[in-house]
């Protein structure tokens, strides 16, 4: 039966409007509260840090002259003069936020650089380390958990056993007992410095294992619920063989449960590179991080603390877009809404 829909403006019988343009509002909802919720988060990082900053001892006049220099008052009342120091804060916040807008991160104060520079400068090295150990969390995490699943108590039991191990050893510490081993004694990889991709064995190691143990942990309970499911039994009775309604279906459901970790994988890989770097004795934003917050850097530290930001927003945006690709019952929420 086909039901006659009138135009508001014309009165004219059309056809029903479909799915389509319901499902692409629900999409410019969905990213344009992504756009909201990531701004907040950006305004919000940048003012507990300018806080945090305000609030710590020590002047920063005394920074930007150097360490056993002295200055006549007035020459420190001019420097204070220039930077805005004598400006109450929230004018210095102010002026903060309209220097962010223009695109302007500022000049560092100890090494007379536009942070922009400095921050693209070291952002190399620290992207791939991120990157490899990136590729490293994911490749254990799913051998382990698609090897685990479903299979003998002892090799569950086993595997768990290292997830826990994985999950609670300090990274520092298990950075050190890596170099140790195998630049010091076996001296096969190189231990401290940016040497190329074998320079990034040890590192990218040391900082994926703490999230492949939560991976593989989340990933395995995915797969093995989404093997009790009807589909599953339906794909053995077709003839399937298990390992292929593994690959071929469970894999599937269970990386959509296993996404909501790629918020706290990325953050912690971000959070881990200012003590992987130092360990490892490589350049990148951890080692720049730590230098900045010695110094009592402002515009570096707030830099970072803002490109650290803004990166997790956009991976926040990224899993959650693989999200609704990945289970179809999230887009008929969005619409439904």
């Amino acid at each position: 039966m086909h039901v006659c829909e009138q135009a508001p403006a014309t009165g004219e019988c059309g056809p029903a409007p479909g799915p389509e343009p319901a499902r692409r509002r629900a999409v410019l909802r969905q990213l344009l509260r992504r756009l909201l919720s990531g701004a907040a988060v950006l305004l919000g990082a940048v003012t507990l840090t300018f806080t945090a900053l305000q609030l710590a001892p020590g002047d920063p006049v005394a920074v930007l002259l150097g360490p056993g220099t002295s200055a006549s008052p007035q020459v420190r009342a001019e420097i204070r003069a220039e930077y805005g120091l004598d400006d109450p804060a929230p004018l210095r916040y102010a002026h903060y936020l309209g220097r962010l807008a223009r695109g302007d991160l500022g000049t560092s104060y100890q090494l007379q650089q536009p942070v922009s520079q400095l921050i693209g400068d070291q952002l190399r090295p620290t992207a791939e380390l991120a990157a490899a150990a990136l590729a490293l969390t994911v490749l254990i995490g799913v051998v382990i958990a698609v090897a685990t699943a479903g299979r003998r108590p002892g090799l569950r039991a086993a595997a768990l056993a290292w997830e826990s191990l994985a999950l609670s050893v300090p990274t520092f510490w298990l950075g050190i007992v890596l170099v140790s081993v195998f630049s010091f004694q076996l001296r096969i990889l190189p231990g401290a410095g940016d040497q190329g991709a074998a320079s990034l064995v040890l590192p990218s190691l040391t900082l994926a294992t703490p999230g492949a143990g939560a991976l593989s942990r989340a990933l395995r309970e995915g797969l093995e619920a989404a093997l009790a499911q009807p589909f599953a039994t339906a794909a053995r009775a077709r003839g399937l063989s298990p390992t292929g309604v593994t690959m071929r279906h469970a894999l599937r459901h269970a990386a959509a449960s296993a996404l909501n970790l790629g918020g706290w994988l990325v953050g912690t890989l971000l959070a881990g590179t200012v003590l992987i770097e130092t360990v490892f004795a490589r350049p990148g934003l951890g080692s720049l991080t730590v230098q900045a917050v010695t110094d009592r850097d402002m515009p570096v530290v707030m830099g970072i603390v803002l490109t650290s930001a803004l990166v997790a927003t956009v991976v926040f945006t990224i899993v959650d877009l693989m999200q609704r690709v990945l289970d179809p019952r999230l887009r008929v929420e969005a619409v439904d809404r």
